[in-house]
């Protein structure tokens, strides 16, 4: 029922556009806000939340409204209290998933076999209590590591299953089978504990709103309003916890954009919006579409890229701003040069009189943002990290500097503190404290106290074997950065270490990640002459003041942006296999393709005023130099939104050809992964397309993939970088040239010149 409009506006509803006001003045049934990118749904939202109480259709306390994050439970709150005065206080129901379910499963925690006092463990009690439960089945750790059966418990929670509801296909997930029993005892011990995790408070109170109807009906008559935010992020627990307390008056609101779904890596399922006139048949429709943030090229563009997406429910942003420029799309030679040119613009923008803080680079994956940093620090650019550390401030990098500097100094106590048990060797808190000892009383550093202590009686057989293990392999890796380069040198440390293998055994969302950071470190010691020189430079980069007051450039993910805005943005890395991600297209195809490309919908619609996307050539990944080609949601923009750089315009019309939709939905796959003749056809177009010469390094190279005729193995060339060496192998343009100071580099034949 839509209430007629009052002759005198009330203060929540000026200001607000027709769909708005529908949106906040239909208030029985069903009601879907679809809200785009910058429409305005957080003040439909609460001006429906002012609207129920000021009208008097529930008390506060009769009214559900969940939120993702305790910050938008505090600002929806804020924002209300402002309207309505002091009667927000009296919204118990206002909160987080997690904080509603808590409080309802205080009262009805015996229900489950708890009490009213019950702990909520955080992620470290639980893995602490999983790893005695994994070692109680004598399982190896090692293999089966704790942290992996957390995550897929986690997983199990987030879809509502219980371990009775774990199948056999499910429960081969974890040690062969074993993973549903340890489900079973995990929550057991729990529950001797008195005691939940975060999945527990959501999954206890479906179970308990299924089995016990007295329950569940109260909690009906309660709630005779809800209201939820982000509806496109709930998983299957939340979605079956709302669906079971709106079914009775069905006066539920949910707020969210399908577009805008990218987060299926923890559990959301877009699904859930997808369905929402099915599970609330007569369900009002409400769009908000007209968008208060971005120019319309940038919302033309946003738009045109998602229309390609076969699951969504469909909306177009339009605005009332006028003008604005085109999306740019610039094509570069590598990633270095990648970050010189956004530190150009990013200065220049500032030069004009914009604001450092108006500007952010967006990358897919939290490794990209190494090289920006080197390059900002180099320049003098002030920036911050948003949603994550600094790339050297990552606790895997930290870890593997830790190695690499143990091996260049074994004098560094602090070094040898941080990683002597990481990865876990079998060494105790008392092991270590006789070793501190011992150094203490010798006044010698951590390292040769530790190779003395084992020619005493001072350690367990245990502790000694796993202290010697680790003393030898410093001694042998010190032996082979004598020979070995040193990016090689921290790859094989890494490898033999134990390192590599303990996050490969992590199946968590993060472990990945972490890899590709270590990755990205092995290859940017690739361009340091010695381990001493990159060690230097790390300490410096350090030492750069974070903390210092002014304006800063920020970095983040896609992810971390998603609800925020800037003036300028910087999308970085819209290559194949960086974004969309291989990892991503290789694990869920199609569905995976389609959040891929919600996640670039998602990052040009941050941009206000200006959004410039990057593609380079040539990456390095994993120490190799890989020719790139132009992601596929560069050819899915709308060329009437799109401003190419003059120099690639003949390269466009190619890749664009290349990634047209093909009648075979498995197309694009095909070409990702280099199964099928589009792929074949995509990388062609970089040899195919005119030469064009671009400002490389201070030098003028063809961005063509043709190899230089004028080189043979043998002849001596000069590198700005690497200084005068020697051709020892030529494999197209790229070369394995052995530098007089530098060692063995490999090099594209573009950076060299003839000796």
């Amino acid at each position: 029922m839509t209430l007629p409009e009052p002759m005198s506006d009330p203060s929540y509803l000026k200001g607000l556009n027709e769909p708005q006001r529908k949106a906040v003045l239909t208030t029985d049934g069903p009601v879907l806000m679809l809200a785009g990118a910058g429409t305005g749904k957080t003040a439909a939202l609460t001006a429906r939340l002012a609207h129920l109480i000021a009208t008097r259709r529930a008390w506060p306390s009769e009214i559900l409204a969940v939120t993702f994050t305790n910050k938008a439970a505090r600002e929806m709150k804020e924002r209300v209290g402002r309207i309505i005065g002091e009667a927000v206080e009296g919204m118990p129901w206002l909160g987080t998933f997690h904080s509603i379910c808590a409080k309802m499963l205080r009262k009805y925690a015996e229900l489950v076999g708890l009490q009213s006092n019950f702990t909520i463990l955080d992620t470290d009690d639980q893995l602490r209590l999983l790893k005695q439960i994994v070692q109680a089945a004598e399982l190896d750790e090692k293999r089966w590591p704790a942290r992996q059966l957390a995550g897929l418990i986690d997983q199990w929670k987030n879809k509502g299953l219980t371990p009775a509801d774990v199948d056999a296909g499910e429960s081969e997930r974890y040690a062969n089978g074993k993973g549903g029993e340890l489900y079973k005892i995990y929550q057991e011990r729990l529950k001797a504990l008195n005691a939940c995790d975060f999945g527990d408070l959501l999954l206890h109170m479906l179970t308990i709103l299924k089995t016990h109807r007295d329950v569940l009906e109260s909690y009906q008559q309660r709630f005779k309003y809800i209201l939820v935010d982000e509806y496109q992020d709930t998983n299957a627990s939340q979605y079956l916890w709302l669906r079971l307390l709106a079914q009775a008056n069905k006066n539920i609101c949910v707020v969210g954009d399908d577009d805008q779904s990218i987060y299926s890596w923890r559990g959301a399922e877009v699904a859930n919006i997808l369905r929402f006139e099915k599970d609330f048949p007569g369900a009002e429709i409400v769009r908000l579409e007209q968008n208060y943030r971005s120019t319309p090229h940038i919302l033309g563009a946003a738009s045109g890229l998602i229309a390609q997406n076969g699951g969504r429910l469909g909306k177009t942003l339009w605005t009332e701003i006028d003008g604005g420029e085109k999306v740019e799309v610039i094509g570069v030679w590598d990633g270095p040069e990648e970050a010189r040119r956004v530190g150009e613009l990013a200065e220049d923008y500032q030069r004009t009189g914009g604001s450092l803080d108006d500007v952010a680079i967006l990358v897919r994956a939290q490794f990209q943002t190494r090289e920006f940093e080197d390059r900002f620090i180099a320049i003098g650019l002030p920036y911050r990290i948003i949603g994550g550390f600094r790339f050297y401030e990552r606790a895997e990098i930290r870890d593997a500097l830790a190695y690499l500097r143990l091996v260049n100094q074994p004098a560094d106590d602090l070094a040898f503190e941080r990683i002597v048990n990481q990865p876990k060797r079998g060494l105790g808190d008392k092991a270590l404290a006789k070793v501190q000892m011992f150094a203490r009383a010798e006044g010698i550093p951590l390292s040769l106290a530790a190779a003395r202590i084992l020619d005493s009686d001072e350690l367990t057989p245990q502790a000694r074997r796993a202290l010697g293990g680790f003393i030898g392999d410093l001694a042998r890796w010190r032996d082979m950065a004598a020979s070995l380069p040193h990016h090689e040198l921290a790859r094989q440390l890494l490898d033999e270490s134990g390192y590599t293998a303990m996050l490969q055994a992590d199946k968590s969302a993060e472990s990945a990640g972490r890899l590709e950071n270590l990755n990205e470190l092995v290859r940017a010691m690739e361009d340091y002459e010695t381990l001493g020189a990159f060690l230097e430079h790390v300490s410096l980069v350090m030492d750069n003041d974070a903390g210092a007051d002014g304006e800063k450039l920020t970095m983040m993910t896609i992810h971390a942006a998603k609800g925020l805005e800037f003036a300028h943005v910087f999308l970085a890395g819209w290559e194949e296999g960086v974004f969309p991600s291989q990892r991503a297209l290789d694990e869920g195809g199609i569905a995976s393709l389609e959040e891929e490309r919600r996640l670039a919908y998602v990052a040009i619609t941050r941009a206000r005023q200006k959004c410039t996307i990057f593609h380079a050539a040539n990456r390095r990944i994993y120490g190799q130099w890989t020719s790139s080609i132009p992601s596929r949601f560069i050819a899915e923009l709308p060329s009437e939104h799109v401003e190419q750089e003059s120099s690639f315009s003949g390269g466009e019309s190619l890749w664009r050809a290349n990634w047209a939709q093909s009648a075979d939905p498995f197309a694009h796959i095909a070409r990702s992964t280099g199964r099928g003749p589009g792929w074949q056809r995509a990388a062609n177009s970089y040899s195919t397309a005119p030469t064009r010469i671009v400002e490389a390094r201070g030098s003028a190279v063809s961005l063509g993939s043709k190899a230089r005729s004028d080189l043979a193995v043998g002849q001596r060339v000069f590198h700005d970088k690497f200084g005068y060496g020697q051709i020892a192998e030529i494999e197209g343009n790229k070369l394995e040239i052995d530098f007089d100071q530098a060692g063995r580099k490999r090099v594209i034949d573009s950076f060299i010149t003839l000796a």
